[in-house]
């Protein structure tokens, strides 16, 4: 009841509508797709689709490489996410463009690129060929596609975390005599925690939901490389049912993680 005060606020007025009847119609676009697909889901049989084999199957492969991509993402991306926070040197600003650079890309082009780079004939696809290695259309080449595309969002939160630490603290721990070591470890990293578990949120959603570069990459191998956008790309040739279904998955997680990164970005403005 406390908010509806507020929003009869947004009514009155007559100028108010040139801003409310525009809101109310981009809303609507965002709202009336996801309304429409719940009503589909619960007509076709929700969970019986979603507890089949097939569901079943892209649902692990999915939560098991986006956990993978998180965690290699979380290893390796938080010692750049902090040089480039807290580090000048030579062509930092072309750095920090690559790493921005996956999240603008097509990922048709994301994936072309993995292709060439480490497919049996790319660039570095040979190299990997004489110790027996073959990266395109196996689960490994799931996670690379993965990281490929959400590893910049973690970065860029991590790295905006690294820079809010107040240099006051820096340079209090080193008078204390701390090391480069110590000061990360207590420091920077209970600071800037809530920035990294929230880019681990982003990454794992954008992880989740990749499809164009992991089906240029990895293809569509059920059990192998078959996530949840590729089986529901597929479901549209075997039927709408199993689509549907690990759709209204994909959305009831992301609202999940969503509503995670939500409460972290409130309690950040609390503290």
């Amino acid at each position: 009841m406390g908010y509806m005060p507020g929003f009869r606020r947004l009514f009155q007025g007559s100028q108010n509508w040139l801003f409310v009847l525009p809101s109310i119609a981009m809303l609507a676009l965002f709202a009336l797709p996801l309304a429409a697909l719940a009503e589909r889901a619960i007509r076709e049989d929700f969970l019986g689709y979603a507890l089949s084999s097939s569901a079943l199957a892209a649902l692990r492969l999915s939560i098991v490489t986006s956990l993978l991509t998180v965690l290699i993402t979380i290893i390796l991306g938080t010692p750049l996410a902090y040089i480039l926070a807290r580090r000048g040197f030579a062509l930092k600003q072309v750095v920090e463009m690559l790493v921005d650079l996956p999240v603008i890309l097509p990922p048709s082009v994301a994936g072309l690129s993995l292709l060439i780079a480490f497919g049996r004939q790319g660039f570095f696809g040979k190299t990997l060929a004489l110790f027996n290695i073959s990266l395109p259309f196996t689960t490994t080449a799931v996670i690379i596609a993965q990281t490929f595309v959400a590893a910049p969002l973690y970065v860029r939160s991590a790295r905006a975390g690294f820079r809010a630490v107040e240099r006051q603290l820096v340079e209090a721990a080193h008078v204390e005599g701390a090391n480069q070591w110590q000061l990360f470890r207590e420091v920077m990293l209970p600071l800037a925690g809530r920035f990294l578990l929230n880019g681990a949120i982003l990454t794992w959603t954008r992880a989740l939901g990749e499809f164009g570069a992991t089906i240029l990459f990895a293809g569509n191998m059920e059990g192998v490389t078959q996530t949840m956008p590729l089986a529901i790309y597929l479901g549209f040739e075997r039927g709408l049912g199993i689509a549907v279904a690990l759709s209204m998955l994909l959305v009831i997680t992301s609202i999940i993680l969503l509503a995670a990164t939500k409460r972290l970005e409130k309690d950040d403005h609390l503290a």
